[in-house]
C-alpha cells in the first residue's frame, strides 16, 4: 500500500509509531536518559525524559510496546532520578529536587555548565506523574512506580525558587545563583505553577499566580484576540497533561475564554500569518506553516533574490511579530491537532505528501525545513534540518492521542496534584470537582 492510500487513522499510527521510536533508540536503558537531539556525543534533556515517560502508557495501548518492557524503562529512569546526586555540587544532577537541564548521557550528572531549569523539570515531574497514574497495577514493580512518581515530585521545594520574589524563576547555577529571569506572562509554565501551587510539601506562594498571569499581553491579530505567545509551542505544551476545556481562571473567566480556545486561537493566527506572509518568505501557504522555537539554518545574513536575509539557527520564533526567517516546523503543526484538527490534518498530509519530510527519516518529521534558505540540495523545499529533537518528538505521540482518546488528559484529572494546583489556581468550572 503506498503511503498516500493511507487513512487518516492509519497515518496518525504510523506518526506516533514513527515518533515514538526515538524514544526506544535514543535513551541510555541503563538509567532511562533521553538524548536531547541525534548529534554526536550530545547529553540528555530532562524535559525529554518526562516526554518520553508520558509516552510510554500511550505506546502501550497503541501496542508499540509490552507493558513490561514499558515498565522496566520507566523505572530505570524513576530509580536514577530519586538515586542521583542532589546537592549545591556543580558536577551533582540536582538540587532541592530540581535537575538541571541538561544530564551527560552515561553518568547522569550536569552537562555543560548549564542551568537547573525550573521548567524542565516541571516537564520531568509531569511524565513521572503520568506514569504513575497510569501504572496502577498490583504488582511489587507497578506499586514502585508510583512511590518514586510520588517521592520526585514531593521532593521539589518549589518556595525556594521563588528565590524571595512571586514570580518562579527560570533557573539557579552553582556559579551565580538564580538566573535574573523569571517566568512572568503568559508561556509554558502554566503548568510549571500548576505543579507548584498542588505541592502538599514544599509548594508555591499562594500569590505566585497572579504575579505570573499579571503580565499577560493581550493581543489582537487577523481579528483573532487571544493572550499572546510568539512561539506556538508555547500553547501546547501544558495541554499535553491538562484539559482546559471549560476550566477557567480569573484572567479567562473575564475574557469569556478557556486556554483551550485560546491555543486555538494562537494555532488560527499561524495559520493566516503563513497565507499573509508579511516578509515574503518561500513556501509559506494555507498548507505551509508553523513556526515556533526552533532549530535553522543560521546563524547567516545572506542576498536572496535581492534581499537581505537574515537566518538563525535555535532561537524562539514566532508569529506575528518575529523572530521569523522562514523556517517551519512540522512537528509544532502536529502538536496543534487537538486544537484545530480542520487546518491542522491537511497540512500533516501536505508536509508527508508533498514536502515528503518523513521519507528516510527514521523518526517521522525531521526537525525543521526552510524554503528560502539557499542549499545545494535536491529538495526543492530547501534546506532541512540533519536533527531530531526529543522535545518534538514527545508531543507529537502525545497531542495525537489527545486528539485520538484523550488518553492523558483523562488519565491526569485523577491525579490530585494537578487537580489541587488548578484549585488553587482560581480555576473552576467543567470536569473540575466543585467541592
Amino acid at each position: 500500500m503506498s503511503r498516500r492510500a493511507l487513512s487518516e487513522t492509519a497515518e496518525l499510527d504510523l506518526l506516533q509509531c514513527e515518533s515514538f521510536s526515538y524514544f526506544m533508540h535514543e535513551t541510555n536503558p541503563r538509567n532511562g536518559l533521553v538524548i536531547d537531539k541525534t548529534a554526536p556525543d550530545w547529553p540528555a534533556s530532562i524535559a525529554a525524559v518526562g516526554l518520553a515517560l508520558a509516552a510510554y502508557p500511550v505506546a502501550i495501548e497503541r501496542g508499540f510496546i509490552t507493558r513490561a518492557a514499558a515498565l522496566k524503562r520507566v523505572l530505570a529512569a524513576l530509580r536514577f532520578f530519586w538515586n542521583s546526586p542532589q546537592g549545591p555540587e556543580p558536577d551533582a544532577s540536582g538540587y532541592r529536587g530540581f535537575y538541571y537541564h541538561f544530564l551527560d548521557m552515561q553518568s547522569g550528572r550536569r552537562a555543560w555548565q548549564c542551568e537547573l531549569s525550573t521548567i524542565d523539570t516541571t516537564f520531568f515531574l509531569a511524565g513521572a506523574l503520568t506514569a504513575g497514574c497510569y501504572f496502577d497495577g498490583p504488582g511489587a514493580d507497578e506499586a514502585e512506580c508510583r512511590r518514586l512518581a510520588d517521592a520526585l515530585y514531593l521532593r521539589v521545594d518549589w518556595a525556594w525558587a521563588q528565590d524571595g520574589g512571586g514570580a518562579v524563576s527560570m533557573g539557579w547555577k552553582p556559579e551565580s545563583g538564580f538566573l535574573p529571569n523569571r517566568w512572568n506572562g503568559y508561556d509554558e509554565a502554566l503548568l510549571l505553577y500548576v505543579l507548584g501551587l498542588g505541592s502538599p510539601s514544599h509548594p508555591l506562594a499562594q500569590d505566585s499566580y497572579g504575579d505570573w498571569a499579571a503580565a499577560y499581553r493581550w493581543q489582537q491579530s487577523y481579528g483573532i484576540e487571544y493572550v499572546y505567545a510568539g512561539s506556538l509551542f508555547t500553547h501546547q505544551l501544558s495541554h499535553i497533561w491538562i484539559d482546559f476545556r471549560g476550566i477557567q481562571d480569573s484572567a479567562m473567566r473575564a475574557k469569556g475564554l478557556d486556554y483551550f480556545e485560546n491555543s486555538r486561537r494562537a494555532t488560527l493566527v499561524q495559520q493566516r500569518y503563513a497565507i499573509d506572509n508579511p516578509r515574503g518568505f518561500a513556501g509559506y501557504s494555507a498548507l505551509c506553516w508553523g513556526i515556533t522555537a526552533s532549530d535553522g539554518p543560521g546563524p547567516a545574513v545572506l542576498e536572496v533574490n535581492g534581499s537581505r536575509r537574515e537566518f538563525y539557527d535555535y532561537v524562539a520564533r514566532g508569529v506575528p511579530l518575529g523572530p521569523d526567517d522562514g523556517t517551519i516546523a512540522p512537528w509544532v503543526v502536529v502538536s496543534s491537532l487537538p486544537f484545530a484538527p480542520e487546518i491542522v490534518l491537511p497540512t500533516i498530509d501536505f508536509f508527508i505528501h508533498q514536502v515528503g519530510l518523513k521519507a528516510g527519516n527514521p523518526y517521522g518529521f525531521k526537525s525543521t525545513f526552510n524554503p528560502s534558505f539557499p542549499c545545494n540540495c535536491d529538495n526543492p523545499y530547501g534546506w532541512v534540518s540533519p536533527w531530531h529533537f526529543g522535545i518534538d518528538q514527545g508531543p507529537i505521540i502525545l497531542m495525537i492521542e489527545n486528539y485520538r482518546s484523550e488518553m492523558l488528559w483523562r488519565l491526569m484529572r485523577n491525579c490530585p496534584y494537578i487537580v489541587n494546583g488548578l484549585k488553587c489556581a482560581g480555576f473552576t468550572g467543567g470536569w473540575l470537582p466543585s467541592a
